[in-house]
Order: structure tokens, then sequence, then C-alpha cells
């Protein structure tokens, strides 16, 4: 039941972020404070999750390290160049956070009993998530603006 529950305020929460993101963008209410606090809105979200998971024993640490890593750093990275310029969520960004979404989410749901199958296809997406993750932290850090 417990399970049950936290998948359905899992996908609330990421679907409401979506909206709000839709709406910001549809009312021309984008604004520079919005493209900080949302990206570490959704960070704090999926990173609290994986890391649940990893007390649980269900996601291994590495994995949850190497995500966490990545988001601190580009979190830290965002904040020291905010001065300069505002670093906003891109596709790639916004595809990785939806992979973060999915691969949390199969974890999260009650359907291990499924079998080897679906525990095989979750660590499949956990790890391609993962280096989604890294490979996107790198870009922002390497974009020829920076």
């Amino acid at each position: 039941m417990g399970r049950a529950v936290a998948i359905v305020l899992l996908v609330l929460a990421a679907s409401t972020d979506g909206i709000d993101g839709a709406i910001a963008r549809k009312r021309d209410l984008v604004s520079n404070l919005g493209k900080i606090l949302d990206p570490i809105a959704d960070k704090t979200l999926l990173t609290g999750a994986l890391i649940a998971l990893s007390i649980q024993g269900a996601v291994p640490w590495v994995a949850t390290g190497l995500i966490l890593f990545r988001e601190l750093a580009i979190t830290v990275y965002r904040l020291v160049v905010v001065k300069k310029r505002v670093i906003a969520a891109t596709g790639g960004g916004k595809f990785k956070t939806v992979m973060q979404v999915i691969a949390v989410s199969l974890y999260v749901a009650p359907l291990g009993v499924l079998g080897n199958w679906y525990l095989w296809l979750s660590d499949i997406v956990l790890w391609f998530t993962v280096a989604l993750t890294l490979y996107t932290g790198a870009r922002i850090v390497w974009a020829k603006e920076s």
C-alpha cells in the first residue's frame, strides 16, 4: 500500500511540474528566478526519492551517488555563473529529468512481483539514466558559451 501511494504522489508531483512550466511559458511568466528554482525543485524531488530507495536497498548507492554528484555540481555551477547568465533547462536536461522520473517510478511501483524481467528492465533504465544524467551535465559545463 505504501509504494502505491508513493508512486501516485511521485507521478502527481512530476506532472504538476510539467503543467506549471507549460502555464508559465504560455502566459509569458517565465522568470530568471523560475529558471533557477525549477531545476532545484526537480532535483530535490528526485534525489530525495533516490536516497530513500538506496536506503531501502532497492537502488544501488553508486547510481544514487553519481546522480547526486551531477545534480549538486550543476546546481552549484548555475549559481556561480548566475550573475553572468542564467542557464535555463535544455531539451537534454528535460529528457534527463523525465528519464529520472521513469527510473525512480520503476523502483517505487509495487511491481517487483512481476519477476526478474521487471527488475532487469528497471536496472537497464536506471543505468541508462545515470549515463544520460552525467552526459547532460558534461554538456552544460562544456558548452561553448560557458
